[in-house]
């Protein structure tokens, strides 16, 4: 059986990141993080624009409006993309100049939970961590020693958290304590042998989709770790995945640009794109941010 892939925008991005479903608006929200853009793409008209940021996007979650909780690479924010309005909540890892926020997802009751990632021109090193924020308190450190950050999403009942440091190859499970954001009991849940696990999203079944980068693929895995199904991709840099649509039943993915050399480009001229792709499951509507991002600096 083959699967239809469909372009859902050209959008050229340089690192495509951090893709969510907007019921709100009824449309695909984005960011190309090293563009400095917010993308929007309307799956009714199949409209798309991107707005310029001011910083590197790397993760967000909507507050109402054009107001959004950003994860800029320096730290978390109340963001007005059509005013430019900014509002610092609280740097993060200040104390380690080569870290920056990256990947970052809403658990089921609503906290960000978000990583960072360690840009050393010499390699990445362990140093950046895991966080939790809910809106009320500073951000607290969920664990670290983690070189880049990616691939965290939680299970349909919101009991386990899954997470990947991308250079090990390895996608970790832990038990997570929804009434206090915490992680324990760090086990391999899968491991990749094609690419590297970038962003992920969970299906209404419980099974965990990971976008691979440099694998050409997003793979869908049981909730016992299984490969259940592979769907391969026109570009070699998938980066996220999230279901959307009014009925949340179509798979959109992120993919890059930054790192491929000319003949690569040549050869993959759908790198950058949003995919849209129907997969025959649906995904699950994300929980609303819990606070209202007006917390103290911590």
């Amino acid at each position: 059986m083959t699967t239809r892939i469909d372009v859902a925008a050209h959008a050229e991005n340089q690192l495509g990141e951090g893709v969510i479903w907007s019921p709100a608006d009824r449309r695909v929200l984005w960011t190309d993080i090293f563009g400095k853009r917010l993308w929007s793409h309307d799956p009714a008209t199949g409209l798309s624009q991107g707005v310029d940021v001011p910083s590197r996007l790397a993760c967000f979650a909507p507050l109402g409006g054009t107001t959004m909780l950003a994860g800029f690479a320096e730290g978390l924010e109340r963001f007005d993309w059509a005013t430019g309005d900014r509002r610092s909540i609280a740097s993060v890892e200040s104390d380690l100049p080569t870290t920056r926020v990256n990947d970052g997802k809403l658990d089921r009751q609503g906290r960000l939970v978000f990583g960072t990632m360690d840009e050393a021109p010499g390699g990445a090193k362990p140093i950046a961590g895991v966080w939790t924020y809910d809106g009320r308190s500073p951000p607290r450190a969920l664990f670290g020693g983690v070189r880049i950050s990616n691939s965290i999403a939680f299970s349909p009942d919101g009991r386990t958290m899954y997470f990947a440091d991308t250079p090990t190859r390895a996608i970790l499970a832990f038990d997570y304590d929804a009434a206090e954001s915490r992680a324990s009991n760090r086990r391999v849940f899968a491991t990749t042998e094609f690419g590297y696990p970038d962003g992920s999203t969970v299906d209404a079944d419980g099974c965990l989709w990971n976008a691979e980068w440099d694998g050409a693929r997003v793979v869908r895995y049981s909730p016992d770790g299984r490969v259940d199904r592979v769907i391969a991709l026109p570009c070699a840099r998938a980066t996220c995945c999230a279901f959307g649509g009014p009925t949340l039943s179509t798979l959109y993915v992120t993919s890059a640009r930054s790192g491929l050399g000319a003949a690569a480009l040549a050869a993959q001229p759908l790198a950058g794109a949003l995919f849209a792709i129907d997969v025959g499951v649906a995904g699950l509507a994300d929980a609303v941010f819990a606070g209202l991002a007006t917390a103290p600096a911590g």
